[in-house]
């Protein structure tokens, strides 16, 4: 768990990432916390989804989203207006 902790912390930087067992069946609570102390994310993940290399580059990415949120550089309807046009690109390459 420390080596994913490790990576998280490079691939979050400047923010302070802390792992903590939070669950019976190996969930993890990942905290990401700015310089200053303030915690800015806390979030669960399941021990598949940052031992997989592909499920914790969602993990990841999902972490940098949930940061520019939080600090309102995004804002949640962008999200949901990108993730839609995204799905009808998919659903117009099928047809």
């Amino acid at each position: 768990m420390e080596s994913i902790s490790l990576l998280l912390g490079e691939a979050l930087s400047p923010y302070q990432v802390t792992l903590t067992p939070s669950g019976a069946q190996g969930e993890c609570l990942v905290t990401l916390k700015s310089t200053s102390g303030a915690t800015v994310v806390e979030r669960t993940f399941n021990h598949d989804q940052l031992t997989d290399k592909r499920l914790l580059t969602d993990v990841v990415d999902g972490l940098h989203r949930d940061v520019l949120i939080a600090e309102g550089r995004l804002e949640p309807c962008v999200i949901a207006a990108l993730r839609n046009a995204a799905q009808d690109k998919i659903l117009a390459s099928r047809n």
